[in-house]
């Protein structure tokens, strides 16, 4: 892989043209220079604020008309009246009506003519008076549009890609919801950038792996590439709820009314025995990677529990594999938007990534680091490529110690056995908490203190052959840091920040839309031990990942889990330990039956992507060190990850 991001530089012929003639009246030095910035100089008050409603091909309430999803506009009025087109920036959303966006969960609101009043976030108020159109589209079956939400299906998809299309002169769109008069989208050049968090950034991936043309680059936030993976792990449930739940959360009133079927199919298509339907690969992005067209810049906490982090490593491992252009930032947050963790350098960042890709201006983003990678709360770092290079897998082999129900972790393969009783009370913090003491519900094996800091950049497998005691069995792997630290508090209320009061204003107001948004400030705790990378399965699909089946007590089976992914450095002193044990409380739903695991340690071993992989393992380990002693007061780590519904 190459160190440098490779950029196409765009300028539209007629900007060069006016370069060209310009450069007669400048100076030699002022003719050669070239803008690096959009500056705020159109005005904001006086944008061009419409709507229309964009037909997508498709009648998904089956109601015998082609359904049309709303799309409000915002664009310089100055560049209109002068006759320059300008690029897009869009967010798809089902959240604009039902349930708000950003931290402080503003919707959409509307003048008495029905056009956009307030539009959620900042990006409007930013980006607008920089020469740029946001467009803010309703998803279908939400707020103002028409058909039915299909969490992450075709039409999900197909409700922001039609807007693509309509930018580029693909696609209708009329001027009301029901009418006959066309609306022409003439003031743009067509290329678009989507952004978005969570679902909305979602839709950012699955537009781009349809392979659209006009998308020239997503910003997904903290966003989903395979929805089966949202709802289960390699067949153990992730949340006792499905896709319908979900659909009926953020329809609109209307669409209730009239998606009884699309809800049956979320029911009936979405079995909760963990089986992949084709409904789940309907909804698999990653697998379309090399259709994508459009750069993309990811942006993901390394401690999400909401949109795990197994979404930003396949999505991302695939977008290499095919040669997409891209840049990364990982926190240590939960499920934050960048905004609410890294504001200023944030909204810098993504200014100059859209002036690169959507302006063509040559502002030197493209020759920066890929990967900004915060190491302590608020400390970050950078890696010029993403895994760095060195970073190979090392495998490495649990083995029984000292002590029963203590066992080591090294390069040498293990013998023997270690057993665990499922107890769906405990969590991986519980576990980890007790790493050095045998307990009943867990296997664990550490390492000796490190001689030297260890890096694990990448997604890891954990390989087991388990002996079930029953017919079901769920089977749970997390890497552990076993050391002191102080790390943001992802599993409180905030998952990692604090809301302040004051706020911090980020482009331009109105009366009915103010650019200020609440100041947040870093919630961090001190701990004696970091999950660092977790993974889960149901034993009943070792043979086949799609469908699990019974097992047969006393017989054994072999499973690979996919953690997720992370970068984390070990530092000196500090263990690292492998944890293998059942049920994982409130991250995945516990089997029918309660088994005893036996597991063989002969056939058990995780491989783990380290930076200069197994030599540097092996010299992190080699020799003495004295173990990092861990603080008292926290020795459970963060708090247990509370339940509840969660929604992406």
């Amino acid at each position: 892989m190459s160190t440098r991001m490779r950029f196409t530089i765009w300028r539209p012929l007629a900007t060069a043209a006016i370069t060209l003639l310009v450069a007669s009246f400048l100076t030699p030095a002022a003719a050669h220079s070239a803008p690096r910035e959009s500056r705020p100089v159109y005005s904001y008050e006086n944008a061009i604020r419409e709507a229309v409603w964009v037909d997508t091909g498709l009648d998904g309430d089956s109601d015998g008309k082609r359904d049309r999803v709303a799309v409000d506009i915002v664009r310089p009025r100055e560049l209109a009246a002068q006759g320059r087109k300008v690029p897009v920036v869009m967010d798809a959303s089902p959240y604009y009506s039902c349930c708000g966006r950003g931290n402080d969960s503003q919707r959409k609101t509307y003048d008495a003519a029905g056009n956009i009043a307030q539009m959620p976030l900042f990006y409007d108020n930013f980006f607008v008076p920089r020469g740029y159109a946001f467009v803010g589209v309703d998803l279908a079956g939400t707020n103002r549009s028409d058909g039915c939400v299909d969490v992450g299906g075709r039409s999900d998809i197909r409700s922001a890609k039609a807007v693509v299309d309509w930018l580029n002169g693909r696609a209708r769109a009329y001027t009301t919801r029901t009418g006959t008069t066309a609306a022409e989208a003439g003031w743009t050049n067509g290329r678009t950038g989507m952004i978005g968090k969570s679902w909305d950034g979602t839709i950012a991936n699955g537009v781009a792996a349809t392979g659209v043309k006009g998308l020239k680059t997503i910003v997904p936030i903290a966003a989903i590439s395979s929805w089966y993976d949202y709802y289960f792990a390699q067949g153990a449930p992730l949340y006792d709820s499905g896709p319908d739940w979900l659909s009926d959360y953020v329809d609109s009133p209307a669409a209730r009314a009239r998606c009884a079927a699309v809800q049956r199919k979320l029911v009936d298509e979405a079995p909760r025995t963990g089986d992949l339907t084709s409904l789940w690969t309907e909804r698999d992005y990653v697998k379309d990677a090399r259709k994508v067209k459009a750069s993309v810049f990811l942006i993901h906490g390394l401690q999400d529990l909401n949109v795990r982090t197994k979404h930003l490593g396949q999505w991302w491992d695939a977008l290499a594999k095919n040669g997409v252009e891209r840049k990364i930032w990982l926190s240590q947050t939960g499920h934050v938007d960048p905004f609410d963790f890294r504001r200023a350098a944030w909204v810098d960042t993504l200014h100059r990534w859209f002036d690169h890709e959507l302006l063509g201006y040559d502002n030197g983003i493209d020759r920066e680091p890929m990967a900004d990678i915060e190491r302590h709360p608020d400390q970050w770092v950078t890696s010029a490529v993403w895994p760095p290079h060195g970073t190979r897998t090392a495998t490495l082999r649990p083995a029984t110690g000292d002590r029963p129900g203590v066992g080591t972790l090294g390069l040498r393969k293990g013998t023997g056995t270690a057993a665990f009783t499922d107890d769906p009370r405990l969590s991986e913090t519980e576990w980890a908490a007790q790493i050095d003491t045998p307990t009943p519900g867990k296997a664990g094996f550490v390492t000796g203190p490190l001689t030297r800091d260890l890096r694990l950049s990448g997604s890891s497998q954990v390989t087991v052959t388990a002996t079930p005691t029953t017919a079901t069995a769920h089977l749970s792997a997390v890497l552990v840091d076993v050391g002191p630290d102080t790390v943001r508090d992802y599993a409180a209320s905030g998952e990692g920040i604090s809301t302040l009061t004051d706020r911090t204003c980020w482009g331009a107001s109105t009366t009915g839309d103010s650019a200020c948004f609440r100041e947040t400030a870093t919630k961090a705790v001190d701990v004696g031990r970091t999950v660092v990378s977790r993974g889960w399965a149901d034993l009943g699909t070792s043979a086949d990942p799609g469908k699990g089946v019974p097992l047969t007590p006393g017989r054994a089976y072999t499973l690979t889990l996919d953690l997720a992914a992370t970068d984390h450095v070990v530092p000196a002193g500090h263990r690292l330990a492998l944890i293998v044990a059942g049920t994982d409380r409130d991250l995945i739903d516990p089997p029918a039956d309660t088994p005893t695991l036996t597991l063989d340690l002969s056939r058990t071993s995780a491989r783990v992507p380290v930076v200069g992989g197994a030599d540097a393992f092996a010299r992190a380990t080699s020799g003495s060190a004295t173990a990092a002693t861990p603080d008292a007061r926290f020795p459970d780590g963060v708090r247990t990850p509370h339940h509840t519904y969660r929604i992406p």
